[in-house]
């Protein structure tokens, strides 16, 4: 059984190359993984959802698409 990691703002936004602004206003988007609560004053993302997305984005990059293509087409 492969174990759930949950990654935190700092490294996400190192995995992904954006800024916590950009993630955010993505998210509200819905073109980015949406965050989970892990604590009262905490949430994290799901390292498998950064994967796909990360995964969709070489995708569309190598099949000519723009990302805002991707997204509806995800």
């Amino acid at each position: 059984m492969n174990a759930k990691k949950f990654l935190r703002l700092p490294e996400v936004k190192a995995r992904v190359g954006m800024s916590r602004t950009a993630i955010y206003r993505d998210m509200q988007a819905g073109l980015f993984p949406k965050q989970i609560a892990i604590g009262r004053n905490a949430v994290a993302w799901d390292s498998d959802e950064i994967e796909q997305w990360q995964q969709s984005k070489i995708e569309a990059s190598r099949n000519g698409m723009t990302p805002e293509k991707s997204a509806l087409q995800g």
